[in-house]
């Protein structure tokens, strides 16, 4: 007999989550995503200096000569297949788990066996979908070696190997028991589950001696929510309900339960003269427990510096040193004129007070920054929401078609100034829609997104154009993000706008039992509301459920529809939303 051939090598064990389940329900479609996946997983590994030396199409095996390239390479391809299924068009989205072991193996000519092959596959058997798990040598020999948090995550019971099999996880925050992770799944409508980590930045305490720098408190915090909503790594509750959360009186504990937050950001501001201290704290959202704080005192005109610090150290402590591609502070830093900075937030401050007087105030500030600088693209975009503002809420006497250009004009040089504006391609998404041009709504809708995929204004005007066009589950889906961070937008009593977009996207999905579920939430309707609500029951047989204004209302519809070209195309054209809510 020839000789048995061993070494020590690190093994990779990667599986596709529900591939089965996925196949039954669309199999061309399902390929089509594997393929894609393949087309990430395969490459990455080859390139790390590993080998694959088994797969079935849905699952991988490597080996790998070091444990270092090995978990660089799971990590990297995991965070890729994440961020392709969050920029494409892809259905379904496919996840993996990822096992990892080192361990003696037998090489039987191209094929290798051992126990460190079945271990591999049963931490991958056993790891939560799009994470990493690692056996304890795996996580001693790399800890010191990757720029990756890697954390302790309890034991498993591991098939024929161990029922106490320590395991290390990679990328996940104080993980000290094998639940954690399932145990933070999130929840929103109609059961979306995900499992990326949550925040709530709440308002920061203003200790400055003069009450009026409340405008500079806020308006650095409102600044630093945008920087981390721009992380898509991330989900952050919206500017309004975190200040509505810290004016609640609501414990962190009831805060966190009811928006299935994972961490809070606090801290407080002292400015005096050209100086400003920040103080700022992450804390874990379940126990409280302070995970970083760091307190800064500055220059007002490095307070953009202190913003970076603040979310790269924070990213950095949630998903670990790599490379997150929103932080590029040098071209999104409003301007270097720290007079045109707070003119600009004492701007901000005013509209979003939602009053007449507040929003004529706010146009003056804005003018005042493009004096002072006139390029900061912030105050002409600024300018521009504010102008829809005005025009949506009644408190201008201009021509509407003044108004409209003046605010176009406006978001047309913000453009000019700053391409990567996410405010700019948010709004030209809301003023295409309003003259009807669709596809170039769609396409500053997709950049909008694409930059900040976190803020319920670019969700709710994204959504729309969306299932407009077809592609009504990702506007769903648009829709229950935007209630799920932000279920009263800012300048709402209740949450009618964002029941009303679930109900018209469910319309349009002919789903009409939960287009119905979101309607009869909404406490104020509308002509829109009442259109789509009869338009439901009537296809839902159920007509009998009419009230006497409904009644009057469908009569008023099939006076103008013959019966038999009653269809959701015809009916879409008697909808009277001319979309300014959505530039506002």
């Amino acid at each position: 007999m020839s000789k048995v051939k061993r070494r020590l090598a690190t093994i990779l064990a990667a599986d596709c989550v529900d591939f089965s389940a996925h196949m039954e329900q669309s199999e061309a479609a399902t390929l089509a995503s594997l393929k894609i996946c393949r087309g990430i997983i395969d490459p990455i590994i080859r390139d790390s200096g590993g080998r694959i030396f088994h797969t079935a199409g849905d699952s991988v095996i490597a080996e790998f000569a070091s444990p270092v390239e090995c978990v660089i390479a799971a990590n990297n391809f995991q965070h890729a297949i994440d961020e392709s299924n969050k920029l494409k068009n892809i259905r379904p989205r496919l996840q993996w788990r990822v096992g990892i072991h080192v361990d003696d193996i037998i090489i039987d000519d191209e094929n290798i066996y051992g126990s460190g092959v079945n271990v591999a596959a049963r931490l991958e058997a056993a790891c939560e979908p799009g994470r990493v798990l690692l056996s304890r040598f795996v996580a001693e020999q790399v800890k010191k070696r990757v720029e990756l948090p890697i954390y302790p995550d309890g034991t498993r019971a591991l098939k024929n190997i161990s029922d106490e099999f320590e395991v290390f996880v990679v990328g996940e925050i104080n993980q000290t028991d094998s639940n954690q992770v399932s145990t933070n799944k999130k929840s929103g409508p109609e059961g979306r589950t995900n499992s990326i980590p949550r925040l709530a930045i709440l308002p920061f305490t203003n200790q400055s001696n003069e009450d009026e720098k409340s405008f500079l408190v806020d308006g650095i915090v409102e600044d630093l929510i945008t920087e981390f909503s721009m992380i898509h790594e991330l989900e952050v509750l919206s500017r309004q309900t975190s200040l509505d959360l810290g004016l609640s009186g609501q414990s962190f504990k009831e805060i966190a339960d009811e928006f299935s937050l994972d961490f809070f950001v606090t801290g407080a501001i002292r400015s005096s003269g050209s100086r400003v201290r920040i103080s700022v704290e992450l804390s874990d959202a379940h126990d409280k427990g302070v995970i970083w704080s760091k307190k800064f005192d500055k220059v007002l005109d490095d307070v953009f510096e202190v913003q970076d610090e603040i979310v790269q150290a924070t990213a950095g402590v949630l998903l670990g040193k790599m490379e997150v591609r929103s932080l590029e502070r040098a071209k999104r830093k409003p301007t270097s004129n720290m007079t045109s900075y707070e003119l600009l937030l004492r701007g901000k401050e005013q509209h979003h007070k939602f009053r007449h007087e507040a929003n004529k105030l706010a146009l003056e500030f804005f003018d005042q920054a493009i004096q002072a600088d006139p390029d900061n693209g912030k105050a002409y975009a600024w300018k521009a929401c504010t102008l829809g503002q005005s025009m949506a809420r009644g408190f201008t006497d201009r021509e509407m078609s003044e108004i409209f250009n003046d605010a176009k004009l406006n978001v047309e040089r913000a453009k000019e100034i700053n391409e990567n504006d996410f405010e700019c391609h948010r709004l030209l998404c809301a003023v295409y829609l309003f003259t009807e041009e669709f596809q170039l709504s769609l396409t500053h809708g997709q950049k909008s997104y694409e930059l900040n995929p976190n803020d319920p204004r670019i969700l709710s005007g994204y959504g729309d154009i969306l299932v407009r066009l077809g592609e009504i589950e990702l506007g769903i889906e648009c829709f229950s993000k935007a209630l799920d961070l932000d279920p009263i937008p800012m300048g709402q009593m209740n949450s009618d706008n964002r029941f009303r977009d679930l109900a018209f996207g469910y319309f349009c999905a002919d789903n009409h039992e939960l287009c119905l579920k979101y309607i009869n939430q909404i406490k104020e309707k509308n002509h829109q509301d009442n259109l789509i609500e009869c338009f439901s029951k009537n296809q839902l047989d159920r007509k009998s459920d009419f009230n006497l204004s409904e009644k009057v209302c469908w009569d008023k519809i099939i006076e103008n529809i013959h019966l038999a070209d009653l269809d959701k195309k015809n009916l879409l054209q008697h909808f009277v939303d001319s979309g300014l809510r959505r530039i506002g």
